[in-house]
Order: structure tokens, then sequence, then C-alpha cells
């Protein structure tokens, strides 16, 4: 995940709150309590289904994520996450252990296709991105810090978002969240409630005003539409980009 200066926004927080008396407060409760727990059943199950098809990267530089991307081995992440790297460790999400060879990389659009050999897990569910909403509950599943198999919940809170990564790469129609997206989640899953793949969470934000401190709450993903494309030219055989110098000198979630 790569970090950036953000133009500071003003939130606006309005909190609700409800009240009710006699039995109509007793079915209320009864109502939300199995509400809840069924979000809850829904919450679980889409991170168990997912984090299996999430993965660990590792090279020489540091740790990164990725996704299974179909059935033969092949991994998308982060070009950042593979840098100049042409052999890296994969951990799979139970442990087991895989080597792993890079199948092509287009720094342009931050995106990478890396390939395993021998047991493959399971593919990715991945949606239509050109259908996500403002507002639609996400969560990212990656290995902030080395920790595998970690989720962090929040919304899509703005689409078709154009964020500059400097050295004149500029990613267009990207997915703001507000799921936590902290160093190592780079090239791991945006998914929604359906257990699909919306994004690669790619870039954090920092506010120039604490002093370029990560900005809580502001994170970017690459769509899962333009993830395919990339993908799939890469392991078509379509010409792969050299990594670009400089490139990557903004810190990133892969170091």
């Amino acid at each position: 995940m790569r970090w950036l200066a953000a133009i500071p926004i003003l939130l606006a927080v309005a909190a609700l709150a409800g009240c009710g008396s006699g039995d109509s407060s007793t079915g209320a409760g009864i109502s939300e309590t199995a509400g809840a727990a069924a979000v809850q059943q829904q919450f679980t199950k889409v991170v168990g289904d997912v984090s299996p098809r999430v993965v660990q990267i590792q090279t020489g530089g540091g740790l990164g994520s990725g996704i299974v991307y179909d059935d033969k081995g092949d991994i998308v992440t982060n070009a950042h996450v593979t840098a100049d790297a042409k052999r890296f460790l994969v951990t799979l999400a139970g442990g087991g252990r895989r080597v792993a060879t890079l199948v092509g990389a287009d720094p342009g659009d931050d995106l990478a296709v890396i390939r395993i050999r021998g047991g493959n897990p399971a593919p990715a569910a991945f949606a239509d991105s050109s259908r996500v909403e403002a507002g639609e509950i996400v969560f990212a599943i990656g290995n902030p810090l080395g920790l595998q198999s970690s989720v962090t919940q929040g919304i899509v809170s703005s689409i078709n978002r154009q964020v500059s990564e400097g050295n004149g790469v500029t990613l267009s129609n990207v997915l703001q969240t507000s799921a936590e997206i902290n160093p190592g989640n780079s090239g791991g899953a945006l998914v929604d409630l359906s257990g699909r793949v919306v994004g690669i969470p790619t870039l954090a934000a920092l506010d120039p005003e604490l002093g370029n401190t990560q900005a809580a709450g502001i994170g970017f993903a690459i769509p899962s539409n333009k993830v395919r494309q990339v993908a799939d030219r890469l392991i078509g055989g379509g010409a792969s980009q050299g990594p670009a110098q400089g490139l990557f000198q903004l810190r990133s979630a892969a170091r």
C-alpha cells in the first residue's frame, strides 16, 4: 500500500438514538437482536470464505498480500509489492508455503501477477466494480504488519477517485474506503457482503496537518474491473512494463 498526502477533510458525524416503552419496546428489541445475529453471521461467512483466497507475499524487501486469481496458481497483487523481484515466497492462509515466480507487472496500473505451483487454493470471486456504490459495506482482508488474514471493516466512501502516486503516475477511477488500510495490506482483497472482490487495497492517505501521519479512514483500492483487465493481459502474455525508476519511493504497505 502506498501513502500520499491528503487534502484535509471535515467530517460531520450524526448519532441516532431510539427509545420506546411497553410491549413495543420488547418487540423492537427482539427484532433488532435477530437482525444483528443475521448480520454477524454474514460477516463471519464472508471472512471465512475469502480469507483462504488471500495470501502473504514475501520478497527480499518486505511483505505484502495477494489474491488467488484462478485455478492455475496465478495470484494478483500490486506491482509495488513485487517491485523488481522475480521469485517470491508465498504463505497460504493455512500456513503452507509455495515458491512463486513473476508472470508480469504493470507499474503504470500498480498491478502484477505471480504464479505458484502445486496444491493451488481455490480462486476468489470478483465483482463488477462498475456496479459498486458509495455506502456499501466492505472488508479489507490482508496481512498488515505480517499479521496473516487480518480483517478491517468499513464502507465504500466514494467511487471514481483520481489519485496520484507521484512521479507522474496517477490511478484513475479508484475506490475510496473507510476500511483501515495498514502496511502489508497492499495487494489484498477489498470485498463486499457477498464475499466478492471489489478492489485491491493500494493506498492510504497521509494528513499534512498532523505531520503526515496516516489519515484515519481514508484508503484507496484499485477497482476489480481494472484488476481483471490487467491480470488477464499479463497472464495471456501481454507485454509487461519494467519497474519505473523511482516509482515506489513513497512509503508502501509492502515494506
